[in-house]
């Protein structure tokens, strides 16, 4: 018998979840951890298997600091799909490794990386709050006093249930994808059908009433339960003149500050009824004419888009680590914001994407396309003037581009950012101007 391997410590090791498209979004995740000197583990979807191990092999790429890859299999939409692949993988690395910590870095790995963590006895959501994140009907279960009127058509029995409760203009969603995909607003009954055949029959649907009115989210870090850092995002998204629901712009922090006290104090009030213990929670929310809160969806993961660049922007230091912190039981805190900052998508007309061109000092088009790595942006002084910091193309040239139907089909994004709203707004403008997106007619083709 070998003594010596007897008496060896595992090495201490981190569990990384999500798609690998998000975990190159958020590198910074990776350097935390890397830096540490944890082993980083990584469960991710296997529909990214050659991408991932690609950039394993790559040196430059910040994904080779991860020690080993499990991909599992899995669907959006088919819920609880990952969480066979993800515990099997788990359970061979608790027999090899000191596990210290678990995080969803990416919507998808959500449920399953609760699980992990409580029976790993890690800090994480909970499982109520891993759970009932991942299922906006099961948002709408625990938390009705910020719930508008709603109507679950469970997979399977969409044609069973009576549509006549329904008010219009409804809001169709199915309750386990993510990304704004599949989400419709429907103007009457006739188009509430028609809606409803789009989706698979494994599908949950949540049908609800349309809350008019301005869309937020609230970005918050929970330790034992309490709320160590929470601030507010305002949101622009193209339903007021499409049937749709894409984001098109964040602004952080939120710059109608009449209404934050009431958003962060409902946000609260949610994340407690969601029995949210640790980890990073990201939740979307109206402000009807009447000034009442309702809740859009909730979510226990950092946010998506360039958010977490925004937080890096405005309040001088990177969101990331503080996840890590908390993920490791550590305490954790953040800054006020020094500045204002806006991530905007550019809308685009239908037609072939032919490039972009910048008429900006200083500042040329970053390629960034699906699953690669978005570049660092990093923050300027308090009091410098308003500035652009990036532009990201997210499609290759060549593209058919059509309807903006979900997040997955926006075409170029930019940051800025600003001592004061009146100085963001006013940049904007100027950045608009400036950026022109080529977009020929499409040729058509065979049927």
């Amino acid at each position: 018998m070998n003594d010596t391997a007897l008496s060896a410590d595992p090495a201490r090791a981190f569990i990384l979840t999500g798609s690998f498209l998000v975990v190159g979004r958020f590198p910074q995740y990776l350097r935390e951890l890397s830096e540490r000197g944890l082993t980083i583990l990584l469960i991710t979807g296997e529909t990214w298997r050659e991408q991932a191990q690609a950039a394993l092999k790559d040196p430059e790429h910040p994904a080779s600091v991860i020690a080993e890859v499990a991909f599992v299999d899995g669907a959006v939409g088919h819920e609880g799909s990952f969480v066979a692949g993800a515990v099997a993988a788990a359970s061979g690395w608790r027999q090899r490794y000191d596990i210290v910590g678990a995080f969803a870095v990416g919507e998808t790995m959500v449920e399953p990386t609760g699980l992990l963590a409580d029976a790993l006895g890690l800090a994480g959501p909970g499982l109520r709050a891993s759970r009932a994140c991942r299922d906006k009907a099961l948002q709408r279960w625990y938390l009705p006093q910020f719930s508008p009127a709603s109507l679950v058509l469970p997979a399977g029995q969409r044609h069973t249930v009576a549509l006549d409760q329904v008010t219009f203009p409804a809001v169709v969603k199915p309750v386990g994808r993510h990304s704004s995909s599949g989400v419709a607003m429907v103007e009457d009954q006739q188009a509430l059908r028609r809606q409803l055949e789009t989706y698979p029959d494994y599908e949950t649907v949540l049908v609800e009433a349309k809350v008019v009115g301005q869309e937020f989210s609230v970005e918050s870090l929970l330790q034992d339960g309490e709320v160590v850092f929470s601030s507010a995002t305002r949101k622009d998204t193209n339903d007021s003149h499409t049937c749709s629901f894409v984001e098109l712009a964040h602004t952080i922090p939120n710059d109608r500050t009449e209404v934050t006290a009431t958003l962060l104090a409902a946000n609260a009030e949610a994340l407690r009824g969601l029995d949210f213990r640790d980890g990073i929670a990201h939740a979307e929310w109206r402000i009807d004419a009447e000034g009442r809160p309702f809740l859009m969806e909730v979510a226990a993961r950092p946010a998506g888009d360039g958010i977490s660049a925004l937080y890096h922007l405005t309040h001088g230091r990177p969101l990331e680590p503080e996840v890590v912190r908390i993920a490791l039981r550590e305490p954790a805190g953040y800054p006020a914001a020094r500045r204002i900052g806006r991530q905007v998508y550019l809308e685009h007309d239908a037609g072939v994407f032919d490039g972009v061109t910048v008429d900006w000092p200083g500042v040329e088009p970053v390629w960034a396309e699906e699953g690669e790595v978005w570049p660092e942006v990093l923050p300027g002084a308090a009091d410098e003037p308003a500035a652009l910091r990036s532009v990201m193309v997210l499609k290759p040239i060549g593209t058919e581009l059509g309807p903006l139907r979900s997040s997955e089909d926006r075409v170029l994004s930019f940051l800025i950012d600003a001592p004061t709203a009146a100085e963001l707004d006013a940049v904007e403008q100027r950045v608009r101007a400036a950026i022109t997106l080529h977009v020929s007619p499409a040729t058509g083709g065979e049927a």
